[in-house]
């Protein structure tokens, strides 16, 4: 190598007596790397978040959801109420979530949900809050740690007590300086004494509404029982119970008798929406089991229903690996293209070496008359195309992180730089400098000296 040390040097002396064709040379090498980094890290970036938006929906859980009709009272003749040429919907229930539970083999844990937003008191602090009713199997459904504290227990589900876990926003805003464990917290018209706290999540909220995805470090977690208790049941009002008193009972963890149970919130529209229940999640033991329970629990459903569709029934995971997918495929295909300012930028260092040669016709006669070798020839123009390449791709390198940064911060789409994704791009400029670079390089080597000299 020390051989060739010379060649390498009179191709760094050439490049540097040519700043400007040098840098022009360059941006095509420049601008590739730098596209190519940036739209791998997009790529990485969207990868990270629908990792996390798998994970937070849960493992293998399927959401089912009510159908609430827009208009128009419950018990209208056309489509979405919940009586059609005779045929009567109690709507989603507990009682629903308890014969799924019971009767297919496959759900290894289930939460009802319902949900009410409103404000939230403490310390003289009042501020909007989302209030869930929840069971205990919730935290485990969607991988929620607890920062501090329990969830909640068999007695606090089967009596409806006054319990609650918060979000980590929710301490924050309202315990930023005491401990919330045993403190009361009012929401609507009931005080509710804090038992735990989740850990907080930073994740990009990004298309949550469309898996069924809550924002948690917002949240107010209430037992199942306890929202139907105090605050809203919508079944309830609808059967008048709210005059006469009703009782539904249903079995398993979280649904027991719940007993005169009264609305405390007006202002929703139970007119329309005759649901019990704002969701039901089920989780089943392995993902192969996800599409076949889905399809059981529809038609379950369906004959509960009366034969009225007035729910839906979803499996998240499988919708996020089908968006994982087709972002795949769109990654590919903006690497390609980005992959194409690299050819450009190679085709660039061909054109403007073999231009170079031409221009130093006599240079490299003189070089041969006094002994260098067809290989000296190649050694240091080769040198010349590769240092060109490798110099703009450390450039492109820099370039490229910095969009990276600059894409995050005023597109707020999450970017990744991966080392992986630098080497491949560096790699890539070093070979284009090779590979465009040792056709002139030859082309020089080929030269008769006597011609060489002679060239005008």
């Amino acid at each position: 190598m020390r051989k060739y040390f010379h060649d390498v040097v009179i191709a760094m002396e050439s490049i540097l007596a040519n700043k400007l064709k040098s840098v022009l040379t360059a941006l095509g090498i420049i601008f590739g790397v730098a596209s190519v980094i940036s739209m791998l890290a997009i790529g990485n970036g969207a990868q990270q978040e629908i990792l996390e938006q798998i994970r937070m929906v849960g493992v293998n859980n399927i959401m089912i959801t009510p159908i609430v009709p827009d208009t128009g009272e419950p018990d209208d003749d056309n489509g979405n109420g919940n009586r059609e040429r005779g045929r009567f919907s109690r709507g989603l229930t507990l009682l629903d979530a308890e014969a799924i539970q019971t009767t297919i083999p496959s759900v290894v844990r289930i939460s009802p949900e319902i949900a009410l937003n409103s404000h939230a008191v403490y310390g003289g602090k009042r501020e909007q809050a989302k209030l869930i009713g929840v069971s205990s199997d919730y935290f485990d459904l969607f991988n929620l740690p607890l920062e501090s504290g329990t969830v909640f227990n068999e007695h606090q589900e089967e009596n409806g007590l006054a319990v609650a876990v918060i979000g980590a926003n929710i301490k924050t805003r309202f315990f930023p300086d005491v401990n919330p464990i045993g403190k009361y917290i009012k929401f609507g018209h009931v005080w509710l004494q804090v038992i735990g706290v989740i850990e907080r999540t930073n994740v990009s909220v990004s298309a949550f509404e469309n898996v069924g995805i809550n924002v948690y470090n917002d949240n107010i977690y209430i037992p199942t029982k306890t929202m139907l208790m105090r605050y809203n049941n919508r079944a309830a009002v609808r059967n008048n119970a709210a005059r006469s008193g009703i009782s539904v009972t249903g079995g398993g963890r979280g649904f027991m008798q719940v007993r005169s149970m009264m609305s405390t919130n007006p202002s929703q529209n139970t007119s329309s929406n005759y649901h019990q229940l704002d969701k039901i999640v089920v989780q089943v033991a392995e993902t192969e089991q996800l599409s076949p329970t889905a399809d059981l629990i529809g038609r379950m459903l369906l004959r509960r229903h009366s034969e009225l569709k007035d729910f839906e029934v979803t499996v998240p995971e499988l919708l996020l690996k089908q968006q994982q997918r087709t972002r795949e495929i769109f990654n590919i295909v903006l690497g390609a293209i980005a992959s194409i300012s690299l050819i450009v930028g190679g085709i660039g260092i061909m054109n403007i070496m073999f231009a170079s040669v031409m221009e130093r016709i006599k240079e490299i006669g003189t070089r041969q008359a006094i002994g260098a070798t067809r290989i000296d020839i190649i050694v240091q123009f080769l040198s010349e195309a590769v240092l060109i390449s490798v110099t703009g791709g450390l450039i492109g390198v820099i370039l490229g992180i910095i969009l990276s940064n600059l894409i995050t911060h005023f597109a707020d789409i999450l970017t990744i730089v991966s080392f992986s994704s630098v080497l491949i791009a560096f790699f890539v400029s070093a070979s284009v400098g090779v590979i465009f670079g040792y056709s002139p390089a030859k082309r020089a080597a080929e030269k008769d000296p006597i011609e060489s000299l002679r060239y005008e």
